[in-house]
């Protein structure tokens, strides 16, 4: 993709702005895990508070493959917002964009986790607060391109998109998106008519489905991406493909040899693979092999963060026909 290489530039020193949502994880997981109302109390196996919100996970991915990144959102002036602002500098992303708000809490996802399954519980708080106006303008000049995760739980974000983004490409950055789960399944909110100002959609393969109204991710990508982005659909386990805004399909499998632990965040690995390949110049293809060993590597632990992989642990796993022709050191 030549609009990604193309937005180097020595005034741009950031590689990354990610205008995502910040907020802890609450993990509990057992294999046995179920839900019994009437005041009966379960024990579970284990328990996390862990780096959560699709933005900030997508953030600490990028940082730990070495792009440059920096992060825009809202949290409450409270513990929970505390804790996300030091654990996002501790694993090197630049939170001077993190707005607080004193009159909302930071929101908080409580995930129950059992083997192969999820179910997760949000409390929205201070994640919908994100606004286009609160985006300083000069961090957005620093950056080389911009991701927008979560965006139909950034309701207040997405009015002010179109025009944020169109003038963030014009002025010569990339932009991607990842819609995440549409809590209302309405499976718009904008969406469509924001893509001709995107570089890059990131859906899995339900949410690409939903969003283009199509029974199969390869067909549902196509038709996304005839509205001007490269769509690539994450596919779990067997890989993901990718549409290109010509209409062609590139494809890349998971690599082998990962035990998953916690599928949490691995959607969020994917897109910072993706993108530091494709900001590193990497073909669509090899950048979609790095995306799935990202997001596969980083299954390997519990929590979103705990096994995101360093450049050099995601191109090890890449067959070498798929592999990145740039130097691990």
């Amino acid at each position: 993709m030549s609009a990604f290489r193309a937005s180097a530039s020595p005034r741009r020193d950031l590689d990354l702005l990610v205008l995502g949502d910040i907020n802890p994880d609450l993990v509990l997981a057992d294999p046995e895990m179920d839900v019994a109302f009437g005041q009966a109390e379960r024990l579970v196996d284990e328990a996390a508070l862990t780096i959560g919100g699709s933005g900030a996970i997508m953030a600490c991915a990028a940082a730990r493959l070495g792009l440059r990144t920096a992060i825009a959102g809202v949290i409450g002036d409270d513990l929970f917002g505390e804790f996300m602002t030091r654990a996002l500098r501790d694993r090197g992303v630049d939170t001077s964009g993190v707005a607080v708000d004193g009159a909302r809490r930071t929101g908080l996802t409580v995930i129950l986790a059992r083997p192969g399954d999820r179910a997760i519980l949000t409390f929205p708080g201070a994640i919908a607060a994100m606004r286009a106006d609160l985006v300083d303008p000069r961090l957005l000049a620093r950056a080389r391109h911009v991701h927008v995760p979560s965006y139909f739980l950034q309701t207040e974000l997405a009015p002010g998109l179109p025009a944020l983004l169109a003038s963030t490409r014009a002025a010569g950055a990339t932009v991607s998106v990842d819609p995440n789960w549409d809590p209302s399944e309405h499976w718009d909110g904008g969406l469509r008519e924001l893509l001709p100002h995107v570089d890059a959609l990131l859906p899995n393969a339900v949410e690409a489905c939903r969003i283009a109204r199509a029974d199969d991710p390869r067909a549902a990508a196509v038709k996304l991406a005839a509205r001007g982005p490269l769509v690539a659909v994450k596919l779990g386990a067997t890989g993901a493909v990718a549409a290109l805004p010509g209409g062609d399909l590139v494809a890349a499998a998971a690599p082998d040899g990962v035990q998953p632990v916690d599928a949490v965040g691995a959607g969020d690995a994917f897109d910072a693979g993706l993108l530091a390949g494709l900001l590193g110049g990497d073909a669509p293809r090899a950048a979609l092999a790095l995306a799935c060993a990202c997001g596969t590597l980083s299954t390997g632990a519990a929590g979103g963060t705990a096994a995101q992989p360093t450049l050099a642990e995601a191109l090890s796993v890449i067959p070498t026909d798929t592999r990145s022709p740039r130097s691990t050191a």
